[in-house]
Formats: C-alpha cells, sequence, structure tokens
C-alpha cells in the first residue's frame, strides 16, 4: 500500500513572517548527511515511489478562488501555523505500522519537526 509521508519542520515563527530568513522546511533540523543516508536507506529497501524536498518557504505563492470564481494570488503562504511542509516521500510498504517505523527514522520527525503519515487513495480499487 502507498503511503505519503509529509515532512514538517516545527517551530519557524517569525523569521518566516518577517522574511528575514528563509525557511526551507524540515531539512534543517538533520545535517545533510542524515538525510542523505535515510533516503539511501528508503532507496535501497525498495518502497520509494517519490520524494521531493521543497524550495524555501518564500518562494510560495497561494491561490485561492471566491465564491464568484475571481481568483486571488499571493505572493508566499499564508497560513497560520508554526510548522512548514519542507517535503515528502510516497513509500510502497504492506501496512500503516511499516509506514509509520519509516516515518520515525526519518530525520524530520525528530526535534521540532514531525512527519504525518497519510495512505494514497485508489480509486482504481
Amino acid at each position: 500500500m502507498k503511503y505519503m509521508m509529509m515532512i514538517y519542520a516545527g517551530s519557524v515563527g517569525e523569521e518566516v513572517a518577517s522574511g528575514e530568513e528563509a525557511a526551507s522546511g524540515a531539512a534543517d533540523t538533520a545535517g545533510f548527511e542524515a538525510w542523505q543516508r535515510y533516503h539511501e536507506q528508503v532507496r535501497d529497501a525498495g518502497i520509494l515511489v517519490s520524494s521531493e524536498s521543497l524550495a524555501d518557504l518564500v518562494t510560495a505563492t497561494t491561490v485561492r478562488v471566491d465564491e464568484a470564481g475571481e481568483r486571488t494570488v499571493t505572493d508566499g503562504p499564508f497560513a497560520e501555523s508554526r510548522e512548514v511542509l519542507g517535503g515528502f516521500y510516497v513509500i510502497d510498504v504492506p501496512d500503516l505500522d511499516a509506514a509509520l517505523d519509516w516515518a520515525a527514522r526519518c530525520p524530520g520527525s525528530r526535534g521540532d519537526g514531525a512527519v504525518v503519515v497519510r495512505p494514497v487513495a485508489d480509486f482504481g480499487a
């Protein structure tokens, strides 16, 4: 079964709101070597479907469409949250327990970070 692991960096706070410092998501919570090792483990286990790290939060653009169909585009994110989505993995494992084990190994789950695990909907089933 496929699961998406969404990697969130926590406590980004004022530096993101003020634009003083670009938050690149959960990648900041662990060293590059830890992320590289984790990625190799996921790949070598044969469970990797896809993964991406997102660009700095300040590069985001938000689109909203109101009830009249009018589009509003805003530079940057507009969320009242202290967590920032930094990237994701989609893995193919037998069950939720296996997905949770891989999420716990992820460097993004440490410190102020979190990894949210959700099954990928299979509309063909």
